[in-house]
């Protein structure tokens, strides 16, 4: 099984949500309003009041044939409005 896990601005989450149901994914976790650190900084608490700039967390668990599949759709999203998206081995406990 494998985990992607894909860090997002909430404003594109719509159309990440609908690439990754199309690619054929049997569910997803989604956690809105993440803060934290990366290359260009870190995201300000006071966007929290209006959500502009927000991101969002969406959490993908599947098999690996359907790992391609959302490859294909959300990576054109990610180099057209940004985010980042790893993928790794997932075990059930």
């Amino acid at each position: 099984m494998k985990r992607l896990d894909l860090i997002i601005s909430e404003r594109e989450l719509k159309a990440v949500l609908q690439a990754i149901d199309a690619a054929g994914s049997p569910g997803y976790t989604v956690m809105k309003h993440v803060t934290g650190k990366g290359p260009h900084g870190s995201v300000s608490e006071a966007m929290d009041f209006s959500g502009l700039g927000a991101n969002a967390h969406v959490i993908v668990f599947c098999q690996p044939e359907i790992l391609e599949r959302l490859r294909q759709g959300i990576q054109p999203l990610l180099g057209y409005y940004g985010g980042v998206a790893y993928v790794s081995d997932a075990e059930p406990l």
